[in-house]
This record gives C-alpha cells, sequence and structure tokens, in this order.
C-alpha cells in the first residue's frame, strides 16, 4: 500500500494545495475542531471529529440562490451561479463520509439540485480511519466501518505512516496527484492499528445498539406511540442537534431586500422550529411534540421507507454530545423500539 511518513504531512498538504484548494480539520481556539481552508503551517486536528460536520461543503449553512434587479416595473433575473473551484476535504470521518451518500439521495435526484451537484463534481473526499473512537460514537449500527471509511480516498494512520487508498476515480487522480511523495510499504504495523481500533469499537457503550425493530414498516405503532409525550417533554426546540447533524437536509428559502432589487437565499432550517415550514394558514405540526416527533420518525422510518432501508442517521455522536437537555436518538431508539 502507498504511504507517506507523518513527518511528512505538511509536504503532502502543500503539494496538494499548489494543485487545488484544501480544506483539513485544525484546532480553534477553544480546542474545538473545525474545517479551514489550508494554509501554510496549518496543523491538522487530532481531534475525532469537528464540531460541524463536513456536510457545509456540499450544503452551505447560507446560499445566494438568485438576484432580482427592478428598474420600475422592468425586472431583471440575474443567475448569481458559479462554477466552483476544484477542492479537497482532508480528514473527513466514515460516519461523514456516509452523510454524503444520504444527502445524495435527496439533492442529487430529479430534479436535481445544481448548486449541490457542482459542489459534488468538483469536491474531492478523502477520508481518515478512525483510530481512537469515543463513547458517544454508534457509526456501526448503520453498517458503517470507521476502520475502512468510504470516501473518494481514504487513508489510515498506523502512528508512524499514513497510509492511501482509492475507492473512485476521483480518489485514484488524487493519489496519483500525490504520487511523487508516495513509497510502497508494508502494512503490519497498520493492521496491528486496525484490530486494535476494532476491540475498541467492540467495548463501546452504543456498540450492541441495533437498528433491527425500526424501518418503514413500523410507521403505524411508532407514530402513534404514547412514549412521545415524555421524551419530548423536556425538549427546548432549540435546533441544536439538527444543526450539528451530517445528514439534516432541511432549508428554508428568503427574499432580502437591497434596496434596488432583492436577493434571494436558502438557509438551514429545522423540523424543530414552531415556524419551520410555515404556510399560510401556519405550521401543521402545532406541538413541540408533534416536531419532536417529526424528527426522529424521519431518521427511523420515513427515509429507509423511501431509500431502501438506509437509515437517515449515521451515528456520529454530535447530538449525544451537544444537546442541551441530553435527549439524542439513541434515546428516542430505546425507549421506543416495538419488540
Amino acid at each position: 500500500m502507498l504511504r507517506i511518513s507523518l513527518d511528512k504531512i505538511d509536504e503532502l498538504f502543500e503539494a496538494v494545495n499548489s494543485q487545488q484548494a484544501l480544506y483539513i480539520p485544525t484546532d480553534r481556539k477553544d480546542g474545538a475542531a473545525e474545517y479551514k481552508k489550508y494554509e501554510s503551517g496549518m496543523k491538522m486536528s487530532d481531534k475525532l471529529n469537528t464540531v460541524r460536520s463536513a456536510k457545509d461543503f456540499f450544503f452551505p449553512q447560507t446560499e445566494n440562490l438568485v438576484e432580482f434587479k427592478m428598474e420600475g416595473k422592468k425586472i431583471e433575473v440575474k443567475d448569481i451561479r458559479e462554477e466552483s473551484e476544484d477542492f479537497v476535504i482532508f480528514g473527513v470521518r466514515a460516519c461523514d463520509a456516509r452523510s454524503f451518500t444520504i444527502l445524495d439521495k435527496v439533492y442529487l435526484v430529479e430534479p436535481v439540485d445544481s448548486f449541490y451537484k457542482n459542489r459534488r463534481d468538483h469536491g474531492t473526499v478523502v477520508t481518515m480511519a478512525c483510530t481512537r473512537p469515543s463513547e458517544t460514537c454508534f457509526c456501526q449500527t448503520f453498517g458503517i466501518d470507521p476502520t475502512a471509511p468510504e470516501g473518494d480516498a481514504a487513508c489510515w494512520s498506523d502512528g508512524s505512516f499514513l497510509y492511501f487508498k482509492a475507492n473512485t476515480d476521483k480518489g485514484q487522480k488524487f493519489i496519483d496527484s500525490i504520487s511523487s511523495l508516495l513509497e510502497d510499504g508494508d502494512t503490519a504495523e497498520l493492521d496491528k492499528a486496525i484490530e486494535k481500533t476494532k476491540t475498541i469499537m467492540s467495548k463501546l457503550p452504543l456498540a450492541n445498539l441495533s437498528t433491527e425493530n425500526f424501518g418503514g414498516d413500523k410507521l403505524n405503532e411508532y407514530f402513534n406511540s404514547d412514549k412521545w409525550g415524555e421524551l419530548s417533554e423536556s425538549c427546548l426546540g432549540c435546533g441544536t442537534c439538527t444543526f450539528v447533524c451530517p445528514t439534516c437536509q432541511c432549508y428554508d428559502i428568503k427574499d432580502f431586500n437591497t434596496g434596488d432589487g432583492i436577493k434571494r437565499f436558502r438557509c438551514w432550517d429545522s423540523c424543530m422550529y414552531s415556524d419551520f415550514t410555515k404556510m399560510a394558514h401556519g405550521n401543521p405540526r402545532l406541538t413541540q411534540l408533534e416536531r419532536f416527533r417529526q424528527r426522529f420518525m424521519h431518521k427511523l422510518v420515513y427515509f429507509p421507507k423511501n431509500n431502501e432501508g438506509e437509515f437517515g442517521c449515521v451515528g456520529c455522536g454530535r447530538c449525544l454530545s451537544k444537546c442541551p437537555i441530553s435527549m439524542n436518538i439513541v434515546k428516542v431508539m430505546k425507549a421506543l423500539e416495538v419488540k
């Protein structure tokens, strides 16, 4: 397998950045990790995951869609789309990489979202296998192996070297672009590191969490469950879970008056908000219970029902660590299981 010494990772980043834009996870001043555009000397974070997922690169939090210029009764519609630059996202974890597959099922089906597609076409995802899974991780529940991540290209670390493998043509092109820095190497130490990670995974608190009792055929049982009241009682409706989630895909479209025209943009929205999908007659989900139920029914029942059994969660654990009242999809699954 091709590899590079971790001592030369700065050379690797410089080589990639000289050919196209590079984004890596790096530590913020508060110690958390976030993706930033690479600059010379920037160090990659060793945190398990970033605060916000890599979803932002393909489905940004805010995005301009179109502009309208007005002169009297004359209206000019301006297409403001620009071709995206080629870019590489380096160090994406397996859970986030799977989230792109889920988002693709939403935005790349007819009618195709051209904004999303443009970014997907130009972005190369280079994943990083996990070595130290957290107690909040449960990606295995959804068939994700953090030691064998998806993405265009994948890499693994044994503590001394970084190993690369291409999963797609785009990934092979990436590896070819840095081939002068890579060498063939033995994977004995890497194999040991992977086995160590798998041992850790088997001992995680949520290692045995299962989706066996969930799916599209359980709609009535779960929708009419008398447990939603108790589960949703303490929910603040803050939307934190939806904003850190790598698979949430809801958005609102708004118009902004610039004085001489209108800018139309879209921004993330949350099914947990009282004004979500508000129509002329009001929100169809009037209570927090209904909005709470919608979020988890979509992840565990509606999405798999419409997507050949694939669930709308990747087990990244962000909602477990960020919810201010410690309510999350794991607690919902354990409370609602239909035996």
